[in-house]
C-alpha cells in the first residue's frame, strides 16, 4: 500500500521538526516547509494526500495559503490548521477557507496523530478497476493504467471517474456534462464525443471499457 503524502508548513523550525519527525515514524511520507510560499509551491509540485499548515507565517499567511490551495485544479485533500489562534472566530475562518480541521497549540501528539489518520481516512484513495489495469486516485488527480500516468484533462479525468463509478450504468451526454461541470454548462453533444475518443485514445486497448449506447449515451463496463 502506497504511503500518504503529507506537507507540513510550519515557520517554527521545533515544531515543523518534531511533526516531521513524527509522522515519519508513524509511516508517512513527509514534505516539511517553512513559509506559506513554499507550502504553495510543494503542493503545485505534486499534490498531498494532506497538509498540516499553520496560521501565522512570515508572508503568505495561512488563510491565503488555504485560500490559494483550494483554487488548484484536483486539490481536494484535507487541509489541518494547526495554530496558537485558537478564537472562535479564527477557527470558523480558518473552516470557511476551505479548512477541514483546526488544532489548537500547544497540541498533544498523539491526538494530532489520530485527527491525521481520521482525515485521511475519510478520503477515498481512488477506484481501481482491476481488470483493466486502471486505478483513478481522487486525491492526487491521477489515473494510472497498468503502472503508467495518463496525461488527462480535467474533464477527461472527471468523466473516467464518473463512469468507473457506476460501472453498466448509462448516462446521457447531457448527465455527463452535469456530472463534470454543473448545471448549465455550455457543451454540445458533439464535444462530449470527441472528449470521448480523446479519453479512449489515451486509455489504448482498455478505452474499450467505455462503451457507446447507441440512441442514449455511455457506460463503463461492469
Amino acid at each position: 500500500m502506497t504511503m500518504a503524502n503529507i506537507i507540513i508548513v510550519e515557520d517554527e523550525a521545533d515544531i515543523r521538526e518534531l511533526l516531521e519527525l513524527s509522522l515519519g515514524k508513524a509511516g508517512y511520507a513527509v514534505r516539511a516547509c517553512a513559509s506559506g510560499e513554499e507550502g504553495i509551491a510543494q503542493a503545485r509540485l505534486s499534490l498531498p494526500d494532506l497538509m498540516l499548515l499553520d496560521l501565522m507565517l512570515p508572508g503568505v499567511n495561512g488563510l491565503e495559503v488555504c485560500r490559494q490551495i483550494r483554487a488548484m485544479p484536483g486539490a481536494e485533500f484535507p487541509v489541518i490548521m494547526v495554530t496558537a489562534r485558537g478564537s472562535e472566530s479564527d477557527i470558523v475562518a480558518g473552516l470557511e477557507m476551505g479548512a477541514d480541521d483546526y488544532i489548537v497549540k500547544p497540541f498533544s501528539l498523539p491526538v494530532l496523530l489520530a485527527r491525521v489518520k481520521k482525515a485521511l481516512s475519510r478520503q477515498g484513495r481512488g477506484i481501481e478497476v482491476p481488470t483493466q489495469g486502471i486505478v483513478i486516485d481522487d486525491r492526487r488527480h491521477e489515473v494510472m493504467l497498468d503502472g503508467e500516468k495518463l496525461e488527462l484533462t480535467s474533464s477527461e479525468f472527471s468523466t473516467l471517474k464518473f463512469l468507473a463509478s457506476h460501472p453498466g450504468w448509462v448516462y446521457t451526454r447531457s448527465q455527463i456534462v452535469k456530472a463534470v461541470h454543473g448545471e448549465n454548462y455550455p457543451v454540445t453533444d458533439r464535444s462530449v464525443d470527441v472528449m470521448i475518443l480523446s479519453l479512449r485514445r489515451k486509455l489504448g486497448s482498455k478505452g474499450k471499457s467505455i462503451e457507446t449506447v447507441r440512441g442514449v449515451g455511455y457506460r463503463f463496463e461492469e
